[in-house]
């Protein structure tokens, strides 16, 4: 049991002691105290930035795929993304929605499994990949290559 002896205390390792705060030295002497100015009641500000991103589709999403064919399939409003292999249709439909703002239809998933190569008399593979086919609301867009 010389397991547990490492939580009691040992003489040949004291723990060390919390630092102490520093009282603060104050650099300028005030030249007279500040009138109280009555402030007003601010009222809240509304910003104008837009929705923020949350972190759960950068980790489902790699990137968007631009190939001839997946060009073709934006007539259909239809957009081919590159997904994480652990990733499923769910999380792609939330991460899509959360990420570009859009209205998710519908979500077809592709596992791409890895390739033979060989160069020279060295063989190995390719790894694998998994595809996202994701189809937005009718008149809604993702801007896939920013202008």
């Amino acid at each position: 049991m010389a397991l547990f002896n490492i939580f009691k205390k040992n003489p040949l390792f004291p723990r060390r002691k919390k630092k102490e705060e520093k009282p603060q030295k104050k650099t300028k002497p005030e030249a007279a105290p500040k009138k109280a100015v009555r402030k007003e009641a601010k009222k809240p500000v509304v910003s104008q930035k837009p929705k923020r991103v949350s972190e759960f589709g950068y980790r489902v999403l790699k990137s968007p795929q631009v190939t001839e064919k997946a060009t073709d399939l934006l007539q259909k409003n239809q957009y081919v993304f590159k997904v994480y292999p652990r990733a499923n249709k769910a999380e792609v439909k939330k991460a899509i929605e959360d990420a570009y703002g859009v209205d998710v239809e519908s979500v077809r998933m592709i596992n791409i499994p890895g390739k033979k190569r060989r160069l020279g008399r060295i063989e190995g593979w390719r790894s694998g990949t998994k595809k996202a086919i994701v189809r937005v609301k009718e008149g809604q867009k993702i801007e896939v290559l920013p202008r």
